[in-house]
């Protein structure tokens, strides 16, 4: 066992008391692998006071015995939760923690059991996968500047079609850009990519479609990619064309609104102040109601983790060392066009760095 997962487990053992458990299961796919780095579809980990247990069936047995030779791993026989309650019991759990937002009402029911008590805690690892480790945060940088990568192949790609003159779609694109995550050695999307053309980029969460791209407009890219086991998240704007005075306007603003935010990250600060620092420029541009969600968000088993980068946020959480969340404003122009600009920020240093190359600066092609 690492010494990084030694320590996400004693992390997790010190919530026992304040959760009032003496083991728990984690259940859902992000929260196994962030604690075991096995994915799988079916799995469970079991962590008591002194022992911990990886559980899966038949499908991945040979292969969790491989890579966690030194955990205890358990085959799953017969009727999954029967043997979990039996598993569990036989562990001497009394008090029996478990994912409450992660599970389903029938999940919940067949496991109860007259041996040991349920007790359901939401989003148990929320804090603590808040704050990456030295491990991690090496393992997102590597996955920003494959997406930067990715991102440069797709401009070119873009680029060669106009030269060509052959039509170019959303999804083709989209296409392009998941064949080019597995080129430069990803597992493929970390949320279905976002490409938007013209109009279309006016709403923020677009359904890529088969809508053909043209040599005058605005196109918005919103990717990422798992990176051995973690997700990055990207996006710009482009022109393809020559920008009329103004957009090149708006863009330029909203690229100022996201470099005022990104001066607040700041260990110590408020994590809303980033949002609302971002809000009060753009209120004084006369911009405000165009900007329609939240700032950002914290990313790395998944895509969506905490912090909520949003001035509605828990106002005594604060920014800390090891933190990873995006900056991403947009404005967005019913029926018209939208404007995005999104990069992954880490806390290290007691400030924000910007591992991206890619230049949040207007790219017209």
């Amino acid at each position: 066992m690492t010494n990084e997962i030694a320590q996400k487990l004693t992390k997790v053992r010190a919530c026992f008391e304040r959760w009032g458990v003496d083991g728990f299961l984690f259940s859902s796919q992000a929260n196994v692998f962030y604690l075991s780095h096995f994915r799988s579809t079916n799995a469970y980990v079991l962590i008591t006071g002194d022992n911990v247990c990886f559980l899966t069936d038949s499908r991945y047995i040979e292969k969790a015995k491989k890579e966690l030779a030194s955990w205890e791993v358990v085959e799953i026989k017969g009727d999954t939760i029967g043997f979990l309650k039996k598993f569990i019991q036989k562990a001497g759990v009394k008090r029996l923690g478990f994912e409450k937002d992660k599970v389903s009402c029938a999940f919940k029911e067949k496991l109860r059991s007259n041996k040991f008590k349920l007790v359901g805690v939401v989003d148990p690892l929320g804090l603590i996968r808040m704050i990456k480790s030295k491990e991690e945060i090496e393992v997102l940088k590597e996955g920003v500047k494959k997406t930067d990568k990715v991102f440069n192949k797709v401009l070119q790609e873009i680029e060669r079609s106009f030269a060509e003159g052959y039509p170019i779609s959303e999804l083709k694109i989209r296409g392009f850009l998941v064949s080019q995550m597995f080129i430069v050695g990803g597992r493929g999307e970390s949320f279905p990519a976002i490409v938007a053309f013209g109009k279309n980029s006016s709403v923020p969460h677009w359904e890529t479609s088969e809508a053909l791209i043209e040599r005058n407009g605005v196109l918005l890219l919103d990717f990422g990619m798992v990176w051995k086991g973690y997700a990055t998240d990207f996006t710009r704007t482009i022109y393809l064309g020559d920008p009329p005075a103004e957009f090149v306007k708006l863009y330029n603003i909203l690229k100022d609104a996201w470099f005022l935010g990104f001066e607040k990250v700041k260990v110590g600060e408020k994590v809303s102040e980033i949002d609302r620092t971002i809000r009060e420029f753009l209120a004084k541009k006369d911009l405000a109601k165009y900007f329609i969600h939240a700032t950002g968000h914290g990313i790395g088993v998944e895509v969506h983790e905490a912090p909520r980068v949003i001035y509605t946020v828990d106002p005594n959480l604060r920014i800390e060392e090891g933190m990873v969340f995006t900056i991403e404003p947009g404005l967005y122009f019913p029926d018209n066009f939208g404007i995005r600009l999104e990069n992954m920020v880490f806390v290290e240093g007691g400030g924000g760095e910007i591992v991206s190359e890619a230049s949040l600066d207007l790219i017209t092609l």
